[in-house]
């Protein structure tokens, strides 16, 4: 039913914006490789086909059965698997951190963990998971339905992702409590200034956590080191600019904070597999 909704709300590939800001729908009728990407705070649900996120070596798989919840901007890369036959449906659903803290204060049973989980990972998809996700795809048929009941059902995905296998990380942020919310703060600090000059001192600071403490945290939140995760932001911002919005290569590089054009295609192509200047002799 959700795959039959999808195919007929998204004739093309690629991914395109629905008549609720919150929603992006996707499309793909063909296999991908491991692609470079960030995600943003969302749920992403997968209604025909499967996809496979890596962190470095780590890997997660969401599809018909697992939806993935990612609480923080999370750079990963993506393999898609579909055909032409069967194409690759979903849509995700942009978390908003008003709802989120409203939905966990009104939540009787949070509970809190002190291990840190993964800033994204798969949840099982159960049956009212399904049912909401369904009706908010309906829904999205009809702009009318879709102003007036897209929201409360939206809420209601949001909820029952707080009661599913990826909660910790959603209710660590909502409550703004221990080190996941520390560290996701810092995470904030490096999408707003990646421009910058960042090291680990600094971002411990914004976190308010000692240095270690803080390369402990994010690392086993993230998979990877707080230089790693500045890297991958800023090349893939790099690359928005050149793909989306045409900037000449050395521009892209300095937006991003790299002084050095050499260092910055070295470091582009070993993350995307292409050189910056390929990437434009295909545009």
């Amino acid at each position: 039913m959700l795959a039959d909704l999808l195919y007929q709300l998204i004739p093309n590939q690629g991914y395109e914006q629905s008549c609720i800001p919150e929603v992006k729908l996707f499309r793909a009728d063909a296999p991908t490789g491991r692609v470079p990407m960030v995600y943003e705070p969302c749920i992403c649900i997968v209604a025909q086909g499967h996809k496979i996120g890596y962190i470095n070596e780590e890997s997660f798989r969401y599809d018909p059965d697992h939806y993935l919840v990612t609480s923080v901007h999370a750079p990963f890369s993506c393999e898609s698997f579909a055909t032409a036959e069967e194409p690759l449906l979903g849509l995700s659903i942009k978390i908003s951190p008003a709802t989120l803290q409203d939905l966990v204060s009104q939540l009787p049973d949070v509970l809190s963990q002190e291990d840190l989980p993964r800033i994204t990972g798969a949840a099982g998809m159960d049956q009212y998971m399904k049912d909401a996700v369904t009706r908010l795809a309906r829904c999205l048929g009809d702009d009318c339905e879709a102003r007036i009941l897209g929201p409360g059902i939206i809420r209601e995905i949001l909820y029952w992702a707080l009661r599913g296998e990826q909660a910790t990380s959603l209710v660590a942020l909502a409550t703004r409590s221990g080190k996941f919310a520390q560290v996701a703060k810092a995470i904030d600090v490096i999408h707003r200034d990646y421009a910058e000059v960042l090291d680990v001192d600094h971002l411990a600071a914004q976190a308010e956590m000692s240095p270690s403490t803080f390369h402990r945290a994010f690392k086993k939140m993230c998979a990877e080191s707080p230089l790693q995760y500045i890297k991958k932001i800023r090349l893939n911002k790099a690359r928005e600019l050149i793909v989306e919005q045409g900037t000449r290569i050395h521009l892209a590089a300095q937006h991003v904070g790299y002084e050095s054009p050499s260092q910055f295609s070295r470091e582009f192509k070993r993350h995307f597999g292409q050189s910056p200047a390929t990437l434009t002799e295909r545009a």
